[in-house]
């Protein structure tokens, strides 16, 4: 395995080298850097542009400029990296770890929402195949997969931002929008949930009554400007992922799995109780870090006391659990926090920037700010990464579904969550971790348009400003980190194949 890594990562060098020389090559020679300059009626118009020909090297060939460029990325290995400087001057290196940090913030949620939800719907519409369930995920796929990407931004800026900031003054949903929503649930979960028609109508009643209820106490305590939660719906809702994890884990016969899950959940609300002093006043990131690692950890623990001969399958269902619950202890903060948020921020859900400037608040708020500013990006990001990543994933589980090792377990009277998840899923998975690393790697290199429309300045805006100019520097450097994580993603990918089949690995 390590002479596979070492040779993968020399013959990635050596494809990066000639890519970055061909990069280079075709943005010198892709305009006039100084057209702006010789257009100027500026009086000191030929100083500007000897100094700018002096900085950019303009009078050295191609093969010198590409030199000087490569000696500075070599000295990124002894600490002193040096990527050059813009066309006005400014450090590219500072540049790019800003652009890079703003696109990571963009992507990361956005990617990882992606591959949860499109797994999920994919696994779900491939057992229900042909169903009014698998019919409308695939034309909802399809119709994500179609919208351009500027026009489902503007229809998130009216409808989601610039809507929602009106509605939320008053912050309460009329009768008729209350019943409207409630028929809307009622039909899409009986889909979902699929049976005869009694079950389906049983389902759509419960589901119409319930969201009506919710809606109207919600209304009436006015939970949507002063929304509260409670470690009692922390411990509800920790308890009830328990339980589901455990189902599709380990099933829920096998009681051990089922008491580790809920003792986590106890557990960490336990936990939160005595530390949330120490959560609420101001934390810091390193300090949310380390408790999570602690979360982890214990959660792990329960699970190795708990598990007996099912050890590991207790364990990953109270990592699981254990991740749920810290999740939930932070959305309840961040609930708690909402009033004061609004206090400050009067229409909360930003439509530009990354960032809200001169905003005050603590650290909680701050946090709201940041989530406030990245929301409709990563919506959009996700719907579109959703479509392709449950359209791989279906076409996958039914090719699987399919072989004569699934037919073999079922005939042997395994359960159909045994089948699935023991013996479909994991071979399944092959085809998708490829999708995976390739749209990880692509996202990191910017969302251009995206940023674009949202005002955020990333990788993306990092390449366009850089194109625009005639500027090798901010190119190269765009090119460097897109370059890096394509490879490294589609390493973790080789080296996903070889954990997922033990034939890849032979």
């Amino acid at each position: 395995m390590l002479k596979f890594i070492l040779r993968r990562i020399s013959v990635s060098a050596l494809v990066l080298l000639g890519a970055s020389l061909l990069m280079f090559i075709l943005t010198v020679n892709s305009g006039d850097p100084l057209k702006d300059l010789r257009e100027s009626n500026d009086p000191n118009r030929d100083a500007l542009i000897a100094e700018r020909t002096e900085r950019m090297r303009l009078n050295d060939s191609d093969w010198e400029r590409y030199w000087d460029w490569l000696r500075g990325v070599g000295g990124c290995f002894t600490g002193n990296c040096d990527l050059g400087v813009t066309i006005n001057g400014v450090d590219v290196l500072g540049l790019t770890q800003q652009a890079a940090s703003s696109t990571l913030r963009l992507v990361t949620l956005a990617t990882l929402l992606a591959i949860v939800v499109g797994v999920a719907l994919g696994i779900l519409t491939a057992i229900r195949q042909y169903s009014g369930f698998d019919y409308t995920v695939t034309f909802s796929a399809f119709l994500f997969f179609s919208l351009p990407v500027f026009w489902a931004a503007t229809l998130l800026k009216e409808f989601a931002a610039i809507r929602y900031n009106d509605w939320i003054a008053e912050g309460q949903y009329a009768p008729l929008t209350i019943v409207i929503v409630a028929v809307v649930a009622a039909f899409l979960l009986q889909a979902v949930l699929g049976g005869t028609a009694r079950r389906r109508l049983i389902t759509a009643a419960t589901v119409f009554a319930f969201v009506m209820v919710v809606l109207f106490v919600f209304n009436a305590l006015d939970w949507w400007r002063n929304p509260m939660f409670g470690i009692g719906g922390v411990l509800v809702v920790s308890a009830a992922a328990g339980v589901l994890v455990t189902a599709l884990v380990a099933g829920l016969r096998n009681r051990r799995a089922l008491y580790a899950a809920l003792t986590t959940a106890v557990v960490g609300v336990i936990a939160y109780w005595f530390t949330a002093p120490l959560l609420v006043n101001e934390p810091s990131w390193l300090l949310l870090a380390g408790l999570f690692v602690v979360a982890v950890a214990v959660s792990l623990a329960i699970g190795a006391a708990w598990g007996g001969y099912a050890r590991k399958q207790a364990m990953l269902v109270t990592g699981i659990t254990g991740v749920i619950t810290s999740i939930m202890v932070v959305a309840d903060i961040l609930i708690a926090h909402w009033a004061g948020f609004l206090g400050i921020k009067s229409r909360p859900i930003s439509t530009i920037g990354s960032q809200t400037p001169n905003f005050t608040g603590d650290f909680w708020e701050r946090t709201l700010d940041a989530g406030t500013q990245i929301l409709l990006p990563t919506v959009l990001l996700t719907l579109v990464s959703v479509a392709t990543h449950s359209r791989y994933t279906r076409s996958s589980m039914l090719e699987t579904l399919n072989q004569d090792y699934v037919r073999t377990a079922r005939s042997k009277g395994l359960s159909e969550r045994e089948v699935i998840v023991k013996h479909a899923f994991r071979n399944a998975l092959i085809p998708i971790t490829t999708i995976v690393a390739f749209d990880f790697a692509a996202l990191i290199g910017g969302a251009i348009i995206t940023e674009q429309v949202f005002g955020w300045k990333g990788m993306g805006a990092l390449f366009q400003d850089g194109l625009a100019a005639v500027d090798p520097a901010p190119v190269m450097a765009f090119f460097l980190v897109t370059g890096i994580a394509a490879v490294l993603m589609n390493l973790l990918a080789d080296l996903a194949y070889a954990a997922l089949d033990p034939r890849i690995r032979r």
